[in-house]
């Protein structure tokens, strides 16, 4: 029986937290669909004898250009096929559809990150690289004779933090423009508690002038966001260096640092890592849409590009 391809409605959120309940381990992914007051008509569901076998999301966001200047994109998430489905091409049917709606609701380009970019490449999106960082964590002493006061954050942070990210990135490409309601549910969603967030803070002024944001695995400690006080760049070191003396106790003995490539890290990285390896991956993917080609792939390759982790779709 051929699956019929409609856009979701209302009634079907129940079976869209099953089906994704089903292919992740991401209880999150219902309070983020919900972000989107429109999001039924940018769902796009494969429905085969009254069971929705595979869907595909697509999530508007304004991101900043080569130039810093934000542009609406077309965000593709929460691609999901039930196993039993899978090898019929429901996905890529899906994608025709979303393209469509990205397009007619003037989306410059479209972005999305996976593991399994075959399942893409043949429907126009196109890999891009983004710089990691690999090593073994130092193992030295605590951070000794920092000026700043390093903490956790508190809930008491949150307007500092969303200012000092939005200071950092102001002219950064590929990041995201966040909102407050993205700051309330999505950073949450992905990074968990504001106290798994270091910052750095002025003693005297009592300013936040650096954060950082990392996963402490059972091997690997993951460091996925930064932002830095132009004024204060010396911060960053001693965040990454109270990174690695946490590190210490819960385990974690190799890093991976998902930066941008800026002389700023570059700088600060030997504070957590004794043989950091620079490399890169390719698990963004990008394509076209009313914009031109060449000026979507000066974006996601300009230097210092980074799309955060926390603005995950």
């Amino acid at each position: 029986m051929s699956a019929t391809l409609r856009t979701a409605t209302p009634a079907d959120e129940p079976a869209l937290a099953a089906l994704w309940g089903e292919c992740f381990v991401a209880p999150h992914l219902p309070a983020l669909y919900a972000l989107d007051p429109n999001r039924h008509h940018r769902t796009f569901v494969a429905e085969q004898d009254g069971r929705i076998d595979a869907v595909v999301v697509y999530v508007p966001r304004q991101l900043r250009d080569a130039h810093g200047v934000p542009q609406r994109v077309g965000g593709l998430g929460s691609v999901a096929t039930r196993p039993e489905a899978r090898g019929q091409g429901l996905i890529r049917r899906l994608l025709v559809e979303a393209e469509r709606t990205m397009t007619a609701e003037l989306c410059a380009w479209s972005l999305l990150f996976t593991g399994t970019p075959g399942v893409y490449r043949g429907s126009g999106w196109q890999e891009f690289p983004s710089p990691v960082t690999e090593g073994t964590i130092t193992r030295g002493g605590p951070p000794a004779g920092s000026r700043f006061r390093i903490r956790t954050a508190t809930p008491a942070d949150g307007p500092a933090l969303a200012a000092l990210r939005a200071a950092y990135d102001q002219h950064r490409p590929l990041s995201s423009v966040r909102t407050d309601e993205e700051w309330a549910v999505r950073i949450p969603a992905w990074y968990g508690p504001l106290d798994r967030t270091l910052v750095a803070e002025d003693p005297d002024s009592h300013r936040v002038v650096s954060m950082l944001v990392t996963h402490h695995g059972e091997q690997v400690l993951e460091v996925r966001e930064c932002a830095v006080d132009p004024r204060a760049p010396q911060a960053l070191g001693d965040l990454l260096a109270a990174a690695a003396a946490r590190s210490r106790d819960t385990g974690p003995t190799r890093a991976r640092v998902r930066l941008p490539d800026t002389a700023e890290v570059r700088a600060a990285l030997p504070r957590l890592l004794t043989d950091a390896v620079a490399g890169e991956e390719h698990v963004g993917m990008a394509r076209p849409l009313l914009a031109d080609p060449a000026a979507v792939r000066a974006t996601v390759t300009a230097p210092g590009a980074v799309h955060w982790y926390g603005d995950s779709f």
